[in-house]
């Protein structure tokens, strides 16, 4: 609270100096050139698309397990979103990916999702190969690695959500978009307010994007304590992993440090269970919470939106998935609690 009475009371809410430490300071940690704040991760998804010149007719690969805002960035800036299978660890189905790409294709968007990295090695081989452009959803993945480069920074820009959900979350709604580009930062400082540049004129037209100083001071306070928080969070999916990895009817995420390419961060403990319905009763009669992502829904099948797509793994883990509790406020108990209500559903 006090963090917020000093904001108040300086009457300091928009582009002050608690944005630009925040910007400053998330930079530093995440060994980048430019952290750049925006208002959601939606707004951060759209203007990396348009710092990488990605606009009308051309396509962008998104995979079908994400969540709607992927494909909608993609829609606003007058691109077609094309979708793509995804594995059974939740991530972009590089295989799948490749057999979508024409002479429409401009660019590659991987969703790093539960705090976990796609294999960026394929992706970057299948963009390299194509010469697509490599615009990261990274907004469930702050922190997580793939051979130790941070989750946004493969290629021309990645998107951060600090939604109240998210490991990194703020007081309402929130972003950030990370870049090594120099020419792209300056064009995504200017798209995000009005197109305004460091000059106060206007150089191209723009949105109002902004990441709100209240917002931005908030963060900053959590910001030191992130490592903790991710720490916590891997120590909560190890627990897990020992108490339910025999159940053969279920399939977990990849247990922390099983693959040496990776650094999971565990944004959501997703997993996918045989009769997941019924198990997902059970545990709601035991007091016990769980979440279906996108409500249950991949985003192609929302029908509506008439999305081009073929995902035969997705469709079936669509029947599948749910997230157990998951967030590092959770103590070993209230997981043991979880673990043995799911082993008794089992037994």
């Amino acid at each position: 609270m006090a963090t917020m009475h000093d904001v108040m009371a300086r009457g300091a809410f928009i582009m002050q100096k608690d944005l630009l430490s925040f910007e400053e300071e998330l930079a530093a940690y995440l060994g980048c050139r430019h952290a750049i704040g925006v208002a959601d991760g939606t707004v951060a998804l759209t203007l990396s698309l348009r710092a990488a010149g990605i606009g009308s007719g051309d396509e962008v690969i998104v995979s079908s397990h994400t969540f709607i805002a992927t494909a909608a960035a993609v829609h606003h800036v007058g691109a077609i979103p094309v979708v793509c299978d995804c594995l059974p660890d939740a991530m972009m189905d590089t295989a799948s990916a490749a057999t979508l790409v024409t002479d429409k294709t401009r660019a590659i968007m991987p969703t790093q999702l539960n705090g976990r990295t796609s294999d960026m090695d394929a992706i970057g081989a299948l963009a390299k190969q194509h010469n697509l452009k490599i615009v990261e959803d990274s907004c469930q993945a702050m922190g997580a690695k793939f051979r130790d480069t941070p989750a946004g920074l493969f290629g021309v820009a990645g998107s951060y959500s600090f939604y109240p959900a998210k490991t990194l979350g703020c007081f309402g709604d929130g972003g950030a978009i990370v870049t090594n580009d120099d020419d792209a930062a300056k064009e995504i400082r200017e798209l995000r307010d009005h197109g305004r540049g460091a000059d106060g004129k206007v150089k191209r037209f723009g949105h109002n994007g902004r990441l709100d100083n209240i917002q931005a001071a908030i963060l900053r306070v959590k910001l030191a304590h992130y490592d903790e928080a991710i720490t916590r969070r891997r120590a909560i999916a190890s627990r897990y992993q020992a108490g339910l990895s025999d159940i053969a009817q279920l399939l977990l995420p990849p247990a922390p440090d099983s693959d040496n390419l990776r650094f999971d961060i565990f944004q959501n403990y997703e997993i996918q269970a045989n009769d997941r319905d019924a198990l997902r009763e059970h545990l709601s009669a035991n007091g016990i919470g769980t979440i279906l992502q996108w409500g249950g829904h991949m985003i192609h099948q929302f029908e509506d939106l008439g999305l081009r797509c073929s995902a035969p793994y997705a469709e079936e883990m669509s029947r599948r998935y749910m997230m157990l509790p998951m967030h590092h406020m959770l103590s070993d108990d209230d997981v043991d609690y979880v673990i043995e209500h799911i082993r008794a559903f089992y037994a």
